[in-house]
C-alpha cells in the first residue's frame, strides 16, 4: 500500500521520446524484460540541483517510484532518488550531433 500512496503524492512522468527509446535499444542493448534506471548521482550539474546529475544504468528494479514501459522495457526511478525530481516530469531525448542522452525538466 505505501508504493501505491507514494505513487498518488509524487506525480512525476517520464517521458521518452522515439529516438531515446531507439537509443537504449542500440547503446545500452535493451531488450525485452530488461529495466533502465534513472538516478541522482553526486557530482556534475542539473538545472535542479547543483553537485548532482541524472545517471542512468540497466538494472532490475528494488522499490519503483516511478515508472513507464515501452516494448516491454521498464523505465524508472527508485523512491530513494524521487527527491531529485520532486515537482519536474523527465523528459529524455537524444541529441542527435551527439548521439547522447539529454535530459529536460519540466513543471509538472
Amino acid at each position: 500500500m505505501e508504493a501505491a500512496n507514494d505513487r498518488m503524492v509524487f506525480p512525476l512522468k517520464i517521458i521518452l521520446s522515439n529516438e531515446a527509446l531507439l537509443w537504449f535499444k542500440e547503446e545500452m542493448e535493451a531488450v525485452s524484460g530488461d529495466a533502465i534506471r534513472f538516478f541522482a548521482r553526486y557530482g556534475g550539474s542539473s538545472p535542479l540541483h547543483a553537485g548532482f546529475s541524472l545517471g542512468v544504468t540497466k538494472e532490475q528494479p528494488d522499490e519503483v517510484s516511478v515508472e513507464t514501459e515501452h516494448d516491454n522495457v521498464r523505465y524508472y526511478i527508485e523512491s530513494r532518488d524521487k527527491w531529485y525530481f520532486i515537482d519536474h516530469d523527465l523528459h529524455v531525448n537524444v541529441d542527435p550531433n551527439l548521439n547522447e542522452l539529454i535530459y529536460s525538466y519540466e513543471k509538472a
